[in-house]
């Protein structure tokens, strides 16, 4: 059960996503994704399972995971409101999909982030125990 803040909501019903705004906050503000298209967002909902926090009908945060709701999940694009930051939005968006997910018994589940690892470690992620062991390839194939 998520963390409980007065007056919010989390949802995991990707009807209710308002994408346009998911869209301007990602491409305009978050780091990871500043320029990002709107074809590009939409795609990547469309591929993920959804998730946010609503006051009043209003959306005020938004994340999403890649998974095979088997044995992994990528844990993607968590950005809250600057409006509602510092008052648990984070916080209940972040322990109500790791509850959603944890229904699937997956075996990992893994994030990066730049400036967030007490949020994450609050419920439950650690720094990677073998981090020699992941890989990584960038975009676009080798030449």
């Amino acid at each position: 059960m998520p963390h409980l803040v007065p007056g919010a909501e989390f949802s995991a019903d990707a009807d209710r996503l308002d994408r346009a705004q998911v869209h301007a906050w990602l491409s305009r503000e978050a780091y990871w994704a500043i320029g990002r298209s709107r074809a590009t967002q939409d795609a990547a909902i469309d591929g993920s399972r959804n998730y946010g926090v609503y006051r009043s009908g209003r959306q005020v945060a938004y994340a999403r995971a890649v998974t095979d709701c088997v044995t992994f999940a990528w844990v993607c694009d968590v950005f809250v409101d600057a409006s509602e930051r510092g008052r648990g939005v984070g916080r209940m968006l972040v322990e109500g999909l790791t509850a959603d997910l944890d229904t699937f018994g997956l075996k990992r589940m893994v994030l990066t982030t730049g400036d967030a690892h007490g949020l994450y470690a609050a419920v439950g992620f650690e720094v990677l125990p073998s981090p020699e062991r992941w890989m990584v390839r960038p975009g676009g194939a080798p030449t």
